[in-house]
């Protein structure tokens, strides 16, 4: 007989115009890693707030560990044992990692803080997940692996009992995740259960036991990972079967639009060259720290060259500041869309016009008409999908809000553009279609350098790969020369 910790009963949730979750039913077995998946707006995050106590369903129930739940609040869910470490982590920054794992449960002896127990008891917590980290350090001092170590520390402190964890692997380094994994099997065998939310669905079938799907707020369902293969999985997130993962293609690669030679600057780079042609889509692999961003930047004049050349098509340039690289044509969707892609509290007709203002100035003044005009082509071009042209950025998906950014630069016209990690924190129906944008920009004749930790995306979509490695770069595939192996070995 199963031994169920959570188990979800016809849980139903709306907000105006939307049923966030329709009828949800599943269990979870006690000491497992359960995934959670679903494409964005498949209704993941609302659940995961019904079970920390922000939202109460509108009807339905869950039983925790034998016992019917309804939690108020986010702190009688943490009390009844469920801890949630979030994306966006929920720490105080300024303060010590003891004062962090013990906030809102400090020891006291004689009515004083016992600061002494504290800080042994962090320090036996930490030493046990087998991680370097000292009681006393600040936490804003830490990397975003020791953060998320901090929030899992605060849980066990807690005495809690089931830890949901949002995307936890997404900004982390293949080392860094690699210690998570180590740490996830440590609290299995603590006993302790681990609801995993991601899109990587690699790590999915390395980490989890079991899985759940959601799609349109509807449980899909719920069964062991053996019994699922890559294939079924995506049809079960997406409703159908996607033709083709990797839509690359085929196209006449032209003459050489961009070139560098010898290129150095303070940021790492050293003695880079390479070139890169018409309708060519150009992957660059490496580690994180590899210096794979720091091209990019030095490229497009956003970081300072000490020395080298850069060429396009044929004139040598040098920028010394972003605006003139947009000027020559070059665009760039960076890393952290919604930091610096992106002006969030904007409409999505206002962000994807922002580059491209002076086409819809009249006399210096602000032509609504033909604003709105830009803007419905590109949303109606690129299939994003938004409620109108005058919602705000921030309330659309993490795969809608990449498309404003490329729409950004299809208006501008730029000939070529730079896409630092397209996918991350994408779902894998919205990954085919950026994939599919990334593809027809190169078929009309724009070069693409796509830079990417997912292997997987630079092998399915690239005519050839660079591969750098601590500034260098490494080598140079072609598409037939590339495998997984072969990337790796140059990366290392």
């Amino acid at each position: 007989m199963k031994d169920i910790i959570l188990s979800i009963r016809n849980i139903s949730k709306s907000f105006p115009g939307v049923k966030a979750l329709d009828d949800v039913s599943f269990d979870m077995e006690r000491g497992t890693v359960h995934a959670l998946l679903g494409e964005n707006g498949a209704g993941k995050s609302t659940l995961i707030k019904i079970l920390a106590g922000i939202y109460q369903p509108d009807s339905g129930e869950f039983i925790f560990d034998g016992t019917k739940m309804h939690f108020r609040t986010p702190y009688e869910s943490l009390k009844a044992g469920i801890s949630v470490v979030h994306q966006e982590f929920k720490l105080a920054e300024t303060l010590t990692v003891t004062e962090n794992i013990f906030l809102g449960n400090y020891i006291y002896k004689k009515k004083l803080v016992d600061w002494k127990t504290m800080r042994e008891k962090a320090a036996n917590m930490i030493g046990e997940l087998g991680v370097n980290i000292e009681p006393d350090d600040i936490v804003a001092n830490l990397t975003v692996a020791k953060k998320q170590i901090v929030e899992i520390c605060k849980a066990i402190n807690h005495q809690c009992r089931l830890i949901i964890m949002d995307e936890p692997s997404a900004t982390l380094t293949d080392k860094e995740i690699d210690i998570l994994y180590q740490i996830i099997n440590k609290l299995k065998k603590q006993g302790i259960s681990i609801i995993y939310i991601s899109h990587r669905l690699e790590e999915v079938f390395r980490i989890a036991d079991n899985l759940t799907v959601l799609r349109d707020g509807r449980h899909i369902g719920t069964v062991p990972v053996s019994e699922v293969d890559r294939n079924k999985l995506i049809s079960m997130m997406v409703g159908r079967t996607l033709e083709k993962e990797y839509p690359k293609e085929e196209v006449k690669i032209g003459e050489v639009v961009l070139k560098v030679k010898n290129l150095n600057n303070q940021k790492g780079l050293k003695n880079i060259n390479f070139e890169v042609r018409k309708g060519e889509i150009l992957g660059i692999a490496g580690l994180v720290g590899s210096g794979r961003t720091e091209l990019a930047r030095a490229i497009l004049g956003i970081d300072k060259i000490s020395s080298g050349e850069i060429t396009i098509n044929g004139n040598p340039v040098r920028f010394k500041k972003f605006k003139y690289a947009i000027k020559n044509s070059l665009g760039l969707v960076p890393e952290d869309r919604k930091a610096q892609g992106l002006i969030l509290p904007f409409a999505v007709k206002e962000n994807v016009t922002l580059v491209s203002i002076k086409k819809i100035l009249k006399g210096g003044v602000l032509n609504k008409k033909l604003e709105n005009h830009y803007a419905e082509q590109y949303v109606d071009r690129l299939k994003i999908h938004t409620p109108s042209i005058d919602t705000a950025v921030e309330n659309l998906s993490g795969g809608n809000q990449q498309k404003v950014v490329i729409a950004k630069w299809l208006m501008e016209n730029s000939q070529i553009i730079f896409l630092d990690e397209p996918t991350r924190g994408i779902d894998v129906g919205a990954k085919a279609e950026i994939y599919k944008l990334i593809s027809k920009m190169a078929s009309e004749g724009k070069t693409v350098i796509m830079i990417s930790s997912e292997l997987p995306e630079i092998l399915g979509m690239c005519d050839r790969i660079l591969v750098m490695h601590e500034g260098r770069i490494a080598g140079m595939l072609t598409r037939e020369e590339a495998t997984q192996e072969s990337i790796i070995n140059l990366c290392v």
